[in-house]
């Protein structure tokens, strides 16, 4: 099982994941947004993709064009590297 990462080295990575925030001690959050609801499935697919070579799964909320995903590793009880991971592989894609 992974280790939750301290607030401090949490906050030091997202510095360099623009838009990304600490959604409390349990996620990281980010909002997406596309120029219509194709392109923001076609995103979500690109992530799911991802997600699922790294056997993570991120909670996805999908509003016509806006795409918000929430990144925590349930079974660590927090944010860990595999959330970081994840999120910079997503910025990819955007």
């Amino acid at each position: 099982m992974a280790t939750p990462l301290p607030r401090p080295a949490i906050e030091r990575a997202l510095a360099e994941l623009a838009g990304w925030t600490l959604d409390g001690e349990r996620a990281i959050t980010k909002q997406f947004s596309f120029g219509d609801h194709i392109e923001a499935m076609g995103f979500v697919t690109r992530v799911a993709m991802a997600a699922e070579k790294m056997d993570h799964h991120p909670e996805l909320t999908i509003v016509y064009n806006r795409v918000s995903i929430a990144l925590s590793s349930h079974d660590a009880g927090g944010v860990t590297q595999r959330d970081l991971d994840l999120a910079t592989a997503i910025e990819r894609y955007a």
